[in-house]
């Protein structure tokens, strides 16, 4: 996914809020610093024993909705230049200390759909603080918003 010669700041896309705001910091980011936005969803199918998976069910396809619509919900009609993005097949911690190699920047909500009211961090953001490698923001609003006090903050 990588574009040559320029930087990618990376952002880990789950289709939460603060991955809304993630993107459009990375965007914000990526104006300043001449980089290229990489929009990485990655997903893990794990199967329990005695369950059924639906037959028509396509993990990898509803990843790509996830993305889409997380892409259209963050930037509209007005994505950043040269918008990359995709999906990939993984534990989300480990796909996106992957994709973050080689990468100027790191950036994840501080919680994603999993999230537990009052973490500060979510098991992903937190393994990727750990083991990324390269300098990784973790958003907790979006640009200008105040979380002070909010629901989503609590």
């Amino acid at each position: 996914m990588a574009d040559q010669g320029r930087q990618r700041i990376v952002v880990g896309v789950d289709g939460s809020d603060l991955s809304v705001a993630a993107l459009r910091h990375a965007k914000l980011l990526a104006d300043a610093l001449g980089c290229v936005v990489e929009a990485v969803t990655a997903w893990h199918h794990q199967v329990a024993a005695g369950t059924v998976a639906p037959v028509r069910w396509n993990p990898a396809e509803d990843a790509g909705r996830v993305l889409a619509d997380t892409l259209e919900r963050a930037y509209g009609g007005q994505p950043p230049a040269e918008l990359q993005s995709g999906t990939v097949q993984g534990q989300p911690a480990g796909e996106l200390i992957e994709a973050a190699r080689n990468a100027r920047m790191l950036v994840l909500g501080s919680r994603g759909q999993g999230g537990f009211a009052g973490l500060l961090l979510g098991s992903v953001s937190a393994a990727c603080v750990a083991h990324a490698p390269c300098p990784v923001l973790i958003v907790r609003a979006g640009p200008g918003e105040d979380t002070s006090g909010s629901a989503d903050d609590s």
